[in-house]
């Protein structure tokens, strides 16, 4: 699997490569301060498809003695990284496009300018596609991000071709379009950082499963459980690819060690189908015994007659 996701990270540094050199070019033939600010999210792009890169051999390390749970995380660092590098890549567009409202240049080869960034744009969203394919695949926030971050780009060269299809055939006053257009270029490429910052920091802090996710785990609980078994302290969190699911299993105390194990073994075989690669962690507790019911102490969710028994004991 390493091979094959690490090999949509060299499609995405490729791509970096090629569209960064096209915009570069295509800057200081026009003078063009969007076409400058689409060249520099290209350098942006380049170094977050080496973070990428890192990421996914660091991330599909199997687990060791130091880290139990593998290395799944790296993910969010690389995609945070992303985020921030994207935000700071804003920042240095939009004081590009004021310096340019201060000191007016002359636009020159619009055209050139034009069929270059369309050429670009192509690319990127070509890519990008794959890789969001690829991400769905691998579930990989890593090769999302990268993919998110070169659509992005594919929505800015849109716009700046757009503009500069209007600087060409309008009059020379109609250039200020130029530094405008590189503010609202800038203010959507910060919005699509924030977005990747937050997952990121989400991801790291541990953040439960999505609602559908949790609510797949609870049916499983309910359905191959039955109405004799229960639940609480469920905790789940995500890690890279890997979900993380544990929470205690309630259950009559005349069930053999036997019968609970094979019951566990059902409930996360289950699990793991609707869920695959989850790892799933069972405590088995007898439920009638008051001791069982302290899944307020260890946080999560429980089924409806837990949550009663546990606020009474």
């Amino acid at each position: 699997m390493l091979v094959h996701a690490r090999k949509y990270a060299y499609l995405s540094i490729g791509a970096s490569l090629l569209t960064m050199a096209l915009k570069f070019g295509a800057f200081f033939l026009t003078g063009s301060v969007g076409l400058f600010s689409d060249a520099v999210e290209s350098v942006v792009n380049l170094t977050a498809g080496l973070i990428a890169l890192m990421a996914i051999i660091l991330a599909y390390r199997p687990a060791d003695q130091s880290h139990a749970y593998g290395h799944g995380k790296v993910e969010y660092f690389s995609s945070g990284m992303e985020g921030i590098l994207i935000c700071i890549a804003a920042l240095g567009i939009a004081y590009a496009s004021a310096q340019r409202f201060l000191h007016p240049q002359e636009l020159h080869f619009l055209g050139t300018g034009i069929v270059v960034a369309t050429l670009a744009g192509a690319v990127n969203f070509a890519v990008s596609r794959i890789m969001l394919r690829a991400a769905r695949e691998y579930d990989s926030i890593v090769l999302e991000a990268d993919a998110k971050h070169l659509l992005t780009d594919v929505w800015t060269s849109a716009g700046l071709v757009s503009a500069l299809a209007v600087m060409h055939f309008a009059p020379p006053s109609w250039q200020i379009l130029d530094p405008i257009l590189g503010l609202i270029m800038s203010v959507n490429i910060i919005w699509t950082g924030v977005g990747l910052v937050r997952r990121s920091a989400a991801g790291l802090m541990d953040e439960g499963l999505p609602t559908d996710e949790i609510f797949l785990i609870t049916d499983v609980i309910k359905r191959i459980g039955g109405t004799e078994a229960g639940f609480h302290a469920l905790r789940t969190r995500k890690s890279g690819s890997v979900r993380f699911v544990d929470f205690h299993l309630l259950v009559p105390g005349s069930m053999t060690v036997q019968e609970s194990h094979d019951l566990c073994c059902d409930i996360e075989e289950s699990i793991k189908a609707g869920l695959p690669g989850s790892q799933t962690t069972i405590h088995v507790e007898p439920r009638e015994d008051h001791a069982s019911f302290d899944g307020w102490k260890v946080g999560g969710l429980c089924d409806r007659s837990a949550c009663q028994k546990g606020r009474q004991s």
